[in-house]
């Protein structure tokens, strides 16, 4: 059992019966629990033939740092994706892709909303450096709602060898920079696309800037001069959504 990991929270633990249900080794629920949403979990781990058993609330509150919600799973260690992985997603991908990039996220909770954001507009993968970057943990799962178990976390040794690769593949590398003179909405964003976000409060690091074609900003309306990454994040990418719905429908109409 030392070699598992406790995943908790409906909405991680249903996703992972789903994708992935051969990494779920054990469920357990807390003793009275006996909704609709737990008989989903109920069904999908008889179908998996995966153990479900009962425990107290309060060692359950032992087991986990969170809001576990009564939901706790025994699950095989997470899986964080090497760098082969985006050749092999690229290769299978039709239409512009867009991947998400963030140089030194280390929040949990930070990580874990963007990949839920990411997941949400479509995104391909979000790219994380090796080093000094939060990666999957039960929290981050908690936070991403299922979404850790969909879209591919990759984790590279070196971001900007990476980034330069996948130039030479012909994707166009977006950053974010308040001091960016170009807004992030009139930048074309429908093409085969990188989007870097900054660690928090840091922002990108010097070498990663280097490395972009473009820079935006976010405009700022009110008093704030910034906003959370992971806020950030998702405005971003669903702006970069937005606008290939926007070419997609022109598209169809011309045909």
């Amino acid at each position: 059992m030392s070699q598992l990991e406790k995943i908790y929270g409906v909405h991680a633990v249903e996703a992972l019966l789903r994708h992935h249900p051969k990494r779920v080794k054990q469920i357990w629920l807390a003793e009275g629990r006996n909704d609709p949403r737990v008989q989903t979990l109920i069904e999908l781990a008889n179908e998996n033939r995966v153990q479900v058993g009962q425990a107290e609330r309060r060692e359950m509150d032992a087991w986990v740092e969170g809001v576990h919600q009564g939901v706790v799973a025994e699950v095989s260690p997470s899986q964080v994706w090497g760098e082969a992985m985006l050749d092999e997603l690229l290769d299978r991908t039709d239409g512009a892709p867009l991947l998400l990039v963030l140089d030194g996220v280390t929040d949990p909770h930070n990580l874990g909303a963007c990949l839920r954001s990411a997941d949400a507009a479509g995104a391909l993968a979000v790219i994380v450096p090796k080093d000094k970057s939060a990666t999957l943990t039960p929290v981050v799962r908690k936070i991403a709602c299922g979404a850790a178990e969909v879209i591919p976390l990759v984790a590279v040794t070196n971001l900007a060898r990476t980034l330069e690769k996948l130039q030479q593949r012909g994707l166009w590398v977006v950053g974010t920079a308040g001091e960016a003179e170009v807004s992030l909405y009139d930048q074309d964003l429908t093409g085969p696309t990188i989007l870097i976000m900054g660690a928090e409060g840091k922002g990108m690091r010097r070498l990663t800037r280097e490395h972009c074609d473009y820079l935006v900003n976010l405009p700022m309306a009110g008093s704030v001069s910034s906003l959370n990454v992971s806020v950030a994040t998702g405005v971003c990418l669903f702006e970069a959504q937005r606008q290939r719905s926007v070419k997609a429908k022109a598209a169809a109409k011309k045909a």
